[in-house]
């Protein structure tokens, strides 16, 4: 039985293990193919810890894709679960009311960043919450066109893809996609479109992609057309790309001297997961809408667009959703936000962030395939590259460290083209963050041929 406050790994049998094996061939043949990246078949979870079905026990630093940010199985979130279910499950909350729903909504406008009257539309997922964004901006604008970024990562539903500029595989073989959306650099500090070190001059980035926006606006995107710009305050999916300082505040600028609604997806980047509530607090600009979904229930499947409400739709219809707002998911969303509150996660999140950062530095100077290290909180990411010199992107060495990882005991995830991402439960603590980083240089040394 695991407690989830282990801090160490415990490996008997060959990943997969006998029993193992069996789910993942069933899988194959019953299932979809969608993303697998591990063989991991995990049976049970607790905190930070989760054993598989051959007796195997890991730390996870993926918390179930930035989901779990509260930790496995959080005794609370569980608790709140029965209590709902036994009174009642669901009865069609956009048909009629329910105490729950409201008192979550007035909780999540209270914590969300903005001083102006908010509303909050359900849905059950992060790709429904930017498709409520989209027809939500669209609607109240009476605009069509959609501004998004290079590297972004909005979701896989149709109107979402359309935003997504993440990897190919999204959108290969499913055009058309939603017309009407352009797409501006995202100012990658370490590897942009434009040939600078952003870091050594972050100004001049943010400067590069502003003019480039403002050159679309000249050439072949009406200003006065675009319904919204959305933006992942840290870029996820992209490659954890954290921004200069002072892109999002003029991001904020632009759209309000074109009267674009500004939007701030923090799917990934929510719930204390870097430190602070959300991620645009770190740079102080205040979006007109936020979506939200993976940590908000802490594995309940849920999603929220929180939106100034001026921009509300007005009319009976215009968007809906059967199961959006669920009230079991409610329900582990209030218990989700008052133990991230209670028990200090993000304020624990910045500090094992830093213990995290501080090793992932050291590897980035030791080590010739670490090319960058970056991030907020406990939203971190290392980028594998053939040489420091030349920056050449290495997703076989990548994907290497993080199967010996595997095989140590830590589960881990990539992002962008040949990062490796760091995203263990909120309630991590300093011992096992050093454990999983002490994995992890080991399965770089290895990889590396020391």
């Amino acid at each position: 039985m695991i407690t989830g406050k282990e801090d160490r790994p415990r490996i008997v049998t060959e990943l997969p293990g006998l029993e193992g094996r069996k789910i993942v061939a069933d899988d194959e043949k019953y299932l979809a193919t969608t993303t697998k990246a591990s063989p991991a078949v995990v049976k049970e979870a607790k905190g930070v810890v989760f054993e598989d079905v051959d007796g195997n026990i890991f730390l996870d630093f993926t918390s179930g894709i930035g989901v779990v940010n509260t930790g496995h199985s959080h005794p609370s979130v569980v608790n709140a679960v029965k209590e709902q279910a036994g009174k009642v499950v669901h009865f069609a909350g956009t048909d009629f009311y329910y105490d729950i729903q409201v008192k979550l909504a007035k909780r999540l406008t209270e914590i969300t960043p903005g001083t102006f009257e908010k509303k909050v539309y359900y849905g059950n997922s992060g790709a429904e919450a930017v498709e409520a964004a989209i027809k939500l901006a669209r609607w109240s604008t009476k605009r069509k066109f959609i501004l998004a970024f290079m590297g972004a990562f909005h979701g896989r539903t149709m109107g979402a893809l359309g935003l997504t500029a993440s990897k190919i595989v999204h959108k290969q073989n499913f055009f058309p996609w939603m017309p009407g959306v352009a797409h501006a650099p995202y100012p990658n500090p370490y590897r942009n479109v434009f040939g600078i070190d952003g870091y050594e001059n972050p100004e001049e980035l943010v400067n590069r992609v502003i003019g480039y926006i403002e050159e679309m606006f000249k050439r072949y995107v009406p200003p006065d057309e675009v319904a919204a710009i959305f933006v992942e305050s840290l870029q996820g999916e992209g490659g954890y790309i954290v921004p200069p300082s002072t892109f999002l505040g003029e991001l904020r600028k632009l759209a309000d001297e074109y009267g674009i609604i500004l939007v701030d997806d923090e799917i990934q980047s929510g719930f204390g997961r870097t430190g602070k509530m959300f991620a645009i607090e770190h740079f102080g600009v205040e979006p007109d809408v936020i979506t939200i979904s993976k940590a908000m229930a802490s594995g309940i499947p849920i999603g929220a667009t929180i939106f100034n409400a001026k921009y509300d739709f007005g009319i009976k219809g215009a968007h809906s959703t059967t199961f959006g707002g669920n009230l079991v998911a409610c329900a582990a969303s209030l218990a989700t936000i008052d133990i991230i509150e209670k028990e200090k996660l993000a304020e624990n999140s910045a500090k094992q962030g830093m213990v995290m950062r501080k090793r992932l530095d050291e590897m980035k100077e030791k080590y010739e395939i670490v090319g960058d290290a970056r991030g907020l909180g406990l939203m971190q990411a290392t980028e594998i590259v053939k040489s420091k010199t030349g920056k050449e992107v290495a997703p076989k060495i990548r994907n290497d460290i993080i199967d010996k990882a595997l095989k140590k005991g830590m589960l881990l995830l990539s992002c962008g083209e040949s990062s490796i991402r760091y995203i263990p439960p909120l309630c991590v603590t300093t011992e096992q963050v050093e454990t999983g980083m002490d994995i992890l240089e080991e399965s770089i040394k290895e990889v590396n041929g020391e």
